[in-house]
C-alpha cells in the first residue's frame, strides 16, 4: 500500500530541487534509505547532498540506512542539508 507524505526542502535542498514543498506517494513500509532514493528519483540534483543529508520524519531524525519506516498519508517528511553559518 501506499500513501501520500509531504516533503520539506530546507536550505540548500530546496534550491536544488527547485522547490520548497510537495507531497509524494510512497509505499507505507520503507527503509529511509529508500525513502530518499524515491525522492532523488524526482530531483537528480539532490545526489549531491547523499553523505550529507538527514531526514527528519514527523520532525524526528532519521538517518540514512535500512531503518524502516511506517508512513502515514500526511506525515511530513523534511530533508535537511548540512547548515553553515557564521
Amino acid at each position: 500500500m501506499t500513501c501520500q507524505v509531504v516533503v520539506l526542502y530546507f536550505a540548500r535542498s530546496a534550491d536544488l530541487a527547485g522547490v520548497r514543498t510537495e507531497t509524494i506517494s510512497v509505499p507505507q513500509q520503507i527503509t529511509s534509505l529508500q525513502l530518499w532514493d524515491e525522492i532523488v528519483k524526482r530531483h537528480s540534483s539532490l545526489v549531491a547532498l547523499r553523505d550529507q543529508v538527514v531526514l527528519a520524519v514527523r520532525q524526528e531524525y532519521v538517518l540514512l540506512g535500512d531503518q524502516l519506516l511506517d508512513l502515514r498519508t500526511g506525515d511530513e517528511v523534511a530533508i535537511i542539508p548540512p547548515i553553515s553559518g557564521g
